[in-house]
């Protein structure tokens, strides 16, 4: 069944996975074969709507997917900040890390969004963490010649 409410959440039919999780709320604990639940997989295509109606279940905000992975770490390199803020007050570890070590925070300075990078400093997030390289957030943005972002960084 899970098939289905992946495939809706792709094809961003609200109706259909509103339908699906009436029916089976444990469906949001499941993955698919990539390790992606059903918020990593709506947060991944930055479909807001989904995004609601998944967290009105019960789910561990925080689940990785196959590479360690969550849902905030996705948004921050895709630049979905409305999402950003909405997985932080619906309680996103700001501090978790993939299995390559890299942070929320170390993946809105590899990729250039400073709003997203304010937003995870102004809940916590450690500007000191290292990735499996040794590499802060700072470094990583210095790499790509963020500026704005290393500003934050450095103030």
């Amino acid at each position: 069944m899970s098939t289905s409410l992946f495939d809706a959440i792709r094809n961003a039919n609200v109706s259909v996975v509103t339908s699906l999780l009436k029916e089976n709320p444990s469906l949001t604990q499941e993955k698919d074969q990539r390790g992606s639940t059903a918020l990593l997989l709506a947060t991944y295509y930055g479909h807001m709507d989904i995004v609601r109606i998944i967290l009105k279940h019960p789910q561990d905000i925080n689940t990785q997917d196959a590479s360690g992975n969550t849902a905030l770490m996705g948004v921050c390199f895709k630049g979905y900040s409305a999402i950003a803020k909405l997985l932080i007050k619906s309680g996103a570890d700001v501090n978790m890390s993939n299995f390559n070590g890299a942070t929320a925070l170390i993946f809105a300075a590899t990729f250039n969004k400073p709003e997203i990078a304010a937003l995870l400093l102004a809940h916590g997030a450690d500007k000191n963490a290292v990735d499996d390289k040794g590499n802060t957030a700072l470094q990583h943005a210095k790499m790509q010649s963020s500026a704005v972002v290393v500003a934050l960084l450095e103030s």
